[in-house]
Formats: C-alpha cells, sequence, structure tokens
C-alpha cells in the first residue's frame, strides 16, 4: 500500500529509490495522483490513468517477467502437464 511513513515519503520525494513494495506503490500513486490533479478529475482520465497502469503491467511482464518464468521453466522442468500441440515443454 502506499501509506508509508513520513520518513520513507520525504525521501522518495527528494527522489531516492525505492525499497519496498510499499515504497514502489507511493511513488506510481503519487505519478498518477500527479497527473489527475494536472488533467482534472473525471471519468476520462481516471480511465487514462488504469490504462496506462495496465499497459505498463503488461510491458513488464512481457519484456521482463516472462523471459525470467522461461528461464526458470529450463531450470526446473515444466509444470503444466496439458499444453497446446506445438508449445515448447
Amino acid at each position: 500500500m502506499p501509506y508509508i511513513k513520513c520518513a520513507e515519503r520525504n525521501r522518495l520525494d527528494a527522489g531516492g529509490a525505492p525499497e519496498t513494495a510499499g515504497e514502489l506503490n507511493y511513488l506510481i500513486t503519487r505519478a498518477v495522483d500527479s497527473y489527475l490533479k494536472q488533467k482534472g478529475l473525471s471519468y476520462a482520465h481516471l480511465n487514462e490513468a488504469v490504462g496506462v497502469l495496465e499497459c505498463a503491467k503488461l510491458e513488464l511482464y512481457r519484456r521482463i517477467a516472462a523471459g525470467y518464468e522461461d528461464g526458470k521453466r529450463a531450470e526446473n522442468g515444466e509444470v503444466y502437464t496439458v499444453l497446446p500441440p506445438g508449445s515448447a515443454a
């Protein structure tokens, strides 16, 4: 959650790097809040912000997480027993 202690907020607001998931959440929340404050609160702007968050999530998964998971599958073996025809096991 973004509800971190004031000392951590101050450090992050001054440009510090996030060290926990809560701190990362705080920075993302602050960026979205800043965007909505500048654009104004409306359904369209909320929808834009949610869309950006979803696209950022998908891109992180596509570019980083999927490759990491593929490597772990190669290292530790397949878990799924039901795979589509032609898929790599």
